[in-house]
This record gives structure tokens, C-alpha cells and sequence, in this order.
């Protein structure tokens, strides 16, 4: 499906922009001049009628845009290796007592060692997309990882034992 998108120019306020759903429903972000931003709910049966604007300030609009991401993301993934034999899509949580716990995920060698890939954290309900190897990981990561299956029991050992 295509996903349709319209930007509504709202003189002396901004601009809105309206997502419209497959079931036809229409939510819109008002972006005002002045850096505001709300975010609005309209009538399913009058879509011209906003039913609720919810303003959200900088963190608010961050935080709605790395859930949404995050979701969206390991979505994507998942219907990844849903679609490709041998290839399979895992979230690990890191161990509490992790040998790597407050080191950088370059540290693990992780793709080195099992040949599956480190492509994305999760932290504290956000989402860090392609991990740089300088990331440091955190008490409370969930690591995302793509690879074959003993690939994947690979990381889990590995962020749980080392590398020995």
C-alpha cells in the first residue's frame, strides 16, 4: 500500500502535515513557526473535524518519533526473515553481568565471531539504528541481531560468557 501523505500550508500558524491510514483515518502533525508542534486526531466520519490536538514539546516529539521508529524498524525486520529461509531475526537482552556490560559493542567482535549482525539497540524505549562499534552498551539493551540461527545462539553466548 501507499502510503499517502498531504502537507496542508497554514498561513501566519506553519504548516500540518496529514498521514491518512489504510482505513481512512487522518492524523496530522501542525509544525508551527515558532518550533511547536501538535499532534491531531481527526472525526473518522468528518475528516475535515479535528477531534483532539495534543501538543508535544522537543523530548515528547523525539520520544513518539523513536517509538514509532523502533516498532516500525523491528517490524520490517522481522517480516525480513520471515520472507528468507535460513535468516532470522532475534532481540537479546544484555546480561546483567555481560563481560561487555559498559564496554563498546566494537569490543565483542560480535560479527566477526558468529558472522550475524548487531543492527540496533534498544535503550530505554528508543531505538539506536546501526550501532557505530564506539556504542556503549548499557545495563537494560535489548540487542537486535540478524543471521543464521547458530549465529544468533553465537551473540547470545558471547554477550553472556566472552569470547571464550
Amino acid at each position: 500500500m501507499a502510503i499517502h501523505i498531504e502537507r496542508v500550508d497554514l498561513p501566519g500558524i506553519g504548516f500540518r502535515h496529514d498521514l491518512i491510514t489504510e482505513r481512512g483515518r487522518r492524523i496530522s502533525v501542525v509544525s508551527h513557526r515558532d518550533g511547536e508542534r501538535d499532534l491531531g486526531i481527526f472525526d473518522f466520519d468528518d475528516p475535515d473535524e479535528c477531534r483532539d490536538s495534543i501538543p508535544l514539546n522537543d523530548d515528547e516529539a523525539a520520544a513518539l518519533a523513536d517509538v514509532l521508529g523502533a516498532s516500525v524498524m523491528l517490524s520490517r525486520l522481522t517480516s525480513l526473515s520471515d520472507e528468507t529461509a535460513g535468516l532470522f531475526t532475534e532481540q537479546i537482552a544484555l546480561p546483567t553481568d555481560s563481560p561487555y556490560l559498559n564496554r563498546t559493542l566494537g569490543d565483542t567482535k560480535a560479527r566477526t565471531r558468529t558472522h550475524s549482525s548487531i543492527v540496533a539497540i534498544v535503550r530505554d524505549g528508543a531505538i539506536i539504528p546501526s550501532p557505530t562499534p564506539a556504542e556503549p552498551l548499557r545495563a537494560g539493551d535489548v540487542i537486535v541481531c540478524v543471521g543464521t540461527r547458530e549465529g544468533l545462539d553465537g551473540v547470545a553466548r558471547l554477550l553472556s560468557n566472552g569470547p571464550g
